[in-house]
């Protein structure tokens, strides 16, 4: 059994280097007793001192693991290190093991770093500096902060790079970070400083207390993102009774001064987003398609690119219902021309399937900007509820006998059956309007799968294609 005790600074250095010794010897998670600096306590058994050199073995490891070792260490789980130890010892002979979100302990590591983020986050937003005497040309400030976890050398290197122009000293009970002459070096803990007031406190109290909202308050949500421990550090939180208890006064005034008449340009922007009304009705299908391009039922035509109108076939006794377009669609304007419509195609061809008029139950694309991409999201359903308007339009202008639809959101429309795909797929349920409805996956769903469960799913779907084209054979 060997022991590793960890210093209170430098602690991912001193577990970095005793944990690549230890393995390079082939010593076990078991084998090992991890400890911190002034923890006290003992063990009942003997312990060694991890080997001086480093042994035969060689040790892999990667960014990401080191990353989370970073992080987890800071945590004042006692466990922590051993915690770590292990998931380096399991990756020497399974590299896939911290990519599995399933394992038991990368959820536990995943949790502990998430508790660190936490820390870190609040360490950086809620740290209030006071100006200190300075000898020198640089400013210097001071203070106090009480993290939940050893975090004061993985969080300050924040402050140096913002505030790089002053010398400062952040004291926490594990340790005390100081900023001088751009040089950041970390002391042991000692007493909280003796901080002065700073003149430049009145000034942030005063815009604190401008931009406080009483019409916005939700006591539970602050407390949970700016707990009370933190308050005795922080010159606005001694503002907030007093904004509470005239939060209702001010709410009131705030009611009292709005304006009882609409202003004359509602009028216009009303009629403008006004949406047809059944006596306004398209009569053609270009008609339905050109009313649709100015449809504002629901938000999403705000951000998608265009509104994307069905095609194919009108005469067509077959129509094919997916969910939404894509990126793809929404740039080209025509339904099923992205990946998704490619696997269609192909489903579509193997099926043998005749004429088809292709559309979505909503016609604009739902996304969230992630970069410069934009991520597919599903649209609610009430936003397949207002777009249903359209749906209907289209199928009272083609009257399909046979409709197919591509996924829960496509059912659901169709149906306004909102259960679960998964046991519906490969049945025929009835449409709202009449006639009968095949359900299947959508395209998109095949993509996301692996290889196996993705061959098993487009098969499920070109079996449910050529039932959709036997019904309509069968009918004549």
């Amino acid at each position: 059994m060997y022991r590793v005790t960890l210093p209170a600074l430098g602690t991912f250095d001193a577990w970095r280097d005793a944990a690549r010794r230890l393995l390079s010897h082939g010593v076990p998670p078991d084998g090992v007793l991890w400890q911190r600096d002034g923890a006290g306590g003992g063990d009942l058994f003997a312990a060694d001192a991890p080997p001086d050199t480093v042994g035969p073995q060689k040790v892999a490891t990667t960014r990401t693991l080191l990353s989370t070792a970073q992080s987890v260490i800071c945590h004042r789980d006692g466990q922590a290190p051993a915690l770590l130890y292990q998931a380096l010892h399991r990756h020497q002979s399974d590299r896939r093991a911290m990519a599995n979100p399933a394992d038991p302990l990368t959820r536990k590591l995943m949790r502990l770093q998430k508790e660190i983020g936490r820390d870190i986050h609040k360490m950086h937003a809620f740290v209030r500096f006071r100006e200190l005497p300075a000898s020198g040309p640089r400013r210097r400030f001071g203070a106090w902060f009480e993290p939940d976890h050893a975090i004061v050398e993985i969080a300050t290197p924040f402050f140096a790079r913002r505030f790089a122009d002053m010398d400062w000293t952040i004291a926490t009970p594990q340790g005390v970070a100081r900023f001088q002459d751009s040089t950041l070096d970390f002391h042991p803990p000692g007493p909280p400083p003796d901080l002065p007031d700073d003149a430049s406190e009145g000034l942030w109290q005063t815009y604190f207390a401008h931009i406080f909202n009483p019409a916005r308050i939700h006591l539970k949500a602050m407390r949970s993102e700016m707990p009370l421990k933190y308050w005795k550090n922080m010159p606005e939180t001694r503002l907030i009774p007093d904004m509470l208890a005239a939060a209702e006064s001010r709410v009131a005034e705030m009611r009292a001064a709005m304006p009882s008449q609409p202003p004359a340009r509602s009028a216009r922007i009303l009629n403008r987003l006004a949406t047809p009304e059944p006596s306004q009705t398209p009569a053609t299908m270009g008609a339905a398609r050109a009313a649709a391009a100015q449809c504002r039922r629901c938000g999403l035509r705000e951000a998608a690119t265009q509104t994307v109108w069905g095609a194919g076939d009108a005469a067509a006794a077959l129509m094919i219902v997916g969910e939404q377009p894509g990126d793809a669609e929404d740039l080209a304007g025509r339904p099923f021309v992205g990946p998704a419509g490619q696997v269609l195609d192909a489903a579509m061809t193997e099926a043998a399937t005749g004429p088809c008029w292709r559309t979505n139950a909503v016609k604009h694309f739902k996304f969230k900007p992630r970069g410069k991409r934009r991520i597919h999201q599903p649209p609610t359903q009430g936003e397949i509820d207002h777009c249903r308007w359209w749906l209907d339009l289209e199928r009272d202008m083609i009257k399909p006998r046979v409709t197919v639809a591509l996924g829960a959101s496509a059912a659901y429309a169709l149906t306004g059956n909102a259960a679960p795909l998964a046991p519906r797929r490969g049945g025929i349920e009835p449409a709202r309007d009449g006639g009968p409805v095949v359900i299947t996956w959508h395209p998109s769903y095949v993509l996301r799968l692996d290889d196996a469960a993705a061959t098993t799913a487009r098969t499920q779907m070109v079996a449910d294609l050529r039932r959709a084209q036997a019904m309509l054979q069968a009918a004549g």
